[in-house]
């Protein structure tokens, strides 16, 4: 800042008459004019840059987090702390959430359908009423969904599925492998949240 403003009033004064009202070496004043950007500076932009182009690769999604462990991917020594400065800066944020496109709401609607269990979790005779499930585990390689099918009546599990994709497939496995396990002999009631 000093150094700008002696630059700026190079003209009007002289330099070692304002560097010594300012207290600052004229001798530092000339190694800024020769290059005005600290090192600290110049490797704040290459960094900066480096942070521009993996937001631009995660499809400006990350925050400043996941941008510095793919900093740190890259090779870079940095801290956490610096990359969140240099981020805020550059006006680079983390996408929260994902917007709706508009107009479009995919599927059918909806449709209610009745409560048959009505809450009567105390069954007789076992196959009558099954319950069903579906959870995520998180593991060191993602999340893995879980589909369970309980039988009311033992409370025991009769059918499970575990994959790594949470799709129709997961609960119908667990169903398949509650039927083939227990082979009800006539219709049981299916309940699910």
């Amino acid at each position: 800042m000093r150094y700008a403003f002696v630059a700026e009033h190079r003209p009007v004064f002289s330099v070692r008459a304002m560097c010594r009202s300012l207290r600052i070496h004229p001798s530092g004043f000339y190694a800024w004019l020769k290059d005005p950007l600290s090192r600290r500076t110049k490797e704040d932009v290459r960094q900066t840059e480096l942070i521009r182009e993996a937001w631009k690769d995660s499809g400006k999604v990350y925050g400043y987090r996941k941008l510095h462990d793919d900093l740190l991917d890259q090779g870079e020594t940095c801290s956490v702390n610096r990359v969140a400065r240099l981020a805020s800066l550059a006006g680079i944020k983390a996408q929260i959430g994902y917007k709706r496109r508009p107009g479009s709401h995919g599927g059918r609607p909806s449709m209610v359908v009745d409560n048959t269990l009505a809450r009567q979790f105390n069954v007789a005779v076992p196959d009558t009423a099954w319950v069903t499930d579906i959870t995520y585990i998180r593991t060191l390689e993602g999340f893995a969904y879980l589909a369970v099918v309980i039988d009311l009546y033992s409370r025991r599990v009769v059918g499970w599925s575990l994959q790594s994709r949470q799709t129709t497939d997961v609960v119908l496995q667990a169903l398949l492998m509650a039927v083939w396990r227990r082979k009800p002999k006539r219709k049981v009631l299916i309940h699910s949240d």
